[in-house]
């Protein structure tokens, strides 16, 4: 089992930043390739990025390249997502999840264990 939790989020104002951590602890942390996504109301969890165990990769969501930054400390057990020039449609609840086998993955089916999320909400 690999048990996950977020935090960082808060209120912002439209053109700030925040960095989410998601802190690992269970199984190997370092073993294992990692996501960031995110789920605004009323609309489905999407993917925003991804990052593969050796931190070597990343790959993200349109919508928020040049802006977010997916990263990772395996030393601490730790990955973090570094939010920039951050918008009001950024508003959401963040999760990071990881997945066991393979190489990272933009469906949210392909995750195995997941956080309780951590509020974001980005005011204009």
């Amino acid at each position: 089992q690999v048990q996950l939790v977020e935090s960082g989020g808060g209120l912002v104002q439209a053109g700030g930043s925040l960095r989410l951590s998601c802190a690992a602890s269970g199984r190997t942390f370092s073993n294992y390739a990692m996501g960031w996504f995110r789920q605004a109301p009323g609309k489905e969890r999407e993917f925003v990025a991804s990052i593969t165990w050796s931190g070597g990769s990343a790959s993200y969501a349109d919508s928020v390249k040049g802006r977010l930054t997916i990263s990772r400390d395996n030393a601490k057990n730790t990955g973090y997502l570094q939010m920039n020039s951050l918008k009001p449609e950024d508003t959401a609840v963040y999760y990071c999840a990881v997945r066991l086998l393979g190489a990272p993955q933009r469906s949210v089916r392909a995750y195995d264990y997941w956080g309780q999320g951590t509020q974001v909400t980005v005011s204009s």
